[in-house]
């Protein structure tokens, strides 16, 4: 291993293409230095949606039509040289394919199967479609989200979903590998969206004891006037989440204002919102961020995404890079002893599935480089 193979070099991930998280978690394995070869239908491009070349980086790619036998066998092929199969089909799909579990088994048993899906593999939803406002929905988290008139919101509500769904994704499928080195023998990762959701709201549910408030009435999620963001003279917006005494201090004293011993009594709180609304309208977001400038305030600008790349922050982290035309995020996270390579629109040759293995099972070498370019 040399620098920049990153943790996971050495691994193979075939991915059965599909969208959404189960993209971006093979965007993330093949961030972490793992070989990922991407098994796309011949009409991809027609179903790919915005942001899908962003998700598909670091593949090698290849195009086959699993309504095919012949090219239902090569898949079984490739999966009999795999580490990890990813599969983001509703429930039942792979398996009326010939391509479940059991079947890449039998040749691989070895093989950690990651299975994706919004509703998991069983119960009564679990073949049913849904898109990722359902499964915040069903998961308590769209509840949760309430702004000051009550109404749910639910912004980037993809992302969320992946963080529920794509990233317990590749934290089963990493410790199953790492299972695997002790018993030899791989097995099924079952990742439910809902599920995952469910799992992040936790510190929530710690709230539902009995005598615990509901979700979404905390301090911190109705927006108490020290924990909200408020606009400013040029009409961007800035946030304040001055929860504990020495972050509101340094916050107050920044604003001018005076104290609050009983700053927690919402009895107090249409006051104290109007006396920030006020003090943040006197100045320009980028004039607050030079006045907080190293203040332990907890106080940020509210970014849009067109802006995060250029924040002092952000370039201090090297968080974005420009590939393919397009500014998008860095590997996160950060290793020290084993750094991960910088995002690559395709697979570099030296960690790419061989050619010699896509003759092997009758996939002609020009045609998976045709599709690399793709």
């Amino acid at each position: 291993m040399t620098p920049g193979d990153g943790p996971l070099a050495g691994v193979r991930v075939l991915e059965l293409g599909s969208v959404g998280p189960g993209p971006w978690a093979c965007m993330v394995l093949a961030g972490l230095g793992a070989s990922v070869l991407r098994v796309d239908r011949p009409d991809a491009k027609r179903h790919a949606f915005p942001g899908q070349s962003v998700l598909a980086r670091g593949r090698t790619r290849i195009s086959l039509d699993l309504k095919l036998a012949a090219d239902r066998e090569r898949v079984l092929g490739l999966a009999g040289h795999a580490d990890v199969l990813v599969e983001g089909f509703r429930a039942g799909v792979a398996e009326r394919l010939g391509l479940g579990p059991q079947a890449c088994q039998e040749r691989n048993p070895r093989l950690v199967y990651g299975r994706m899906s919004g509703w998991g593999q069983d119960g009564p939803m679990a073949a049913l479609a849904g898109h990722d406002l359902n499964y915040l929905a069903a998961s308590g988290a769209l509840a949760a989200m309430v702004d000051p008139d009550h109404s749910p919101s639910y912004p980037l509500s993809a992302a969320l979903t992946f963080g529920g769904g794509s990233m317990f994704l590749v934290s089963g499928i990493i410790a199953a590998l790492y299972e695997r080195q002790a018993s030899g023998q791989g097995q099924v990762v079952d990742a439910a969206i809902a599920d995952g959701m469910s799992m992040l709201l936790a510190s929530s549910y710690g709230l539902l004891g009995k005598n615990g408030p509901p979700l979404g009435s905390t301090p911190a999620e109705t927006a108490a006037p020290y924990y909200a963001t408020y606009l400013c003279a040029d009409g961007k917006r800035v946030a304040v989440a001055a929860y504990e005494t020495q972050l509101w201090r340094a916050l107050i004293a920044v604003l001018g204002l005076a104290d609050d011993e009983d700053r927690h009594n919402p009895e107090h709180w249409p006051a104290m919102r109007e006396q920030f609304r006020t003090a943040f309208a006197q100045h320009s977001r980028a004039e607050w961020v030079s006045r907080f400038a190293g203040v332990d305030a907890a106080f940020s600008p509210v970014l849009e995404l067109g802006e995060v790349p250029d924040f002092a922050q952000a370039q201090a982290r090297q968080s974005f890079t420009v590939l393919d035309g397009r500014v998008q995020p860095t590997m996160s996270p950060k290793f020290s002893r084993t750094p991960t390579a910088p995002p690559a629109v395709t697979a570099p040759a030296d960690t790419a599935w061989t050619t010699e293995l896509l003759a092997e099972i009758g996939f002609e070498p020009a045609t998976a480089n045709e599709q690399e370019a793709s």
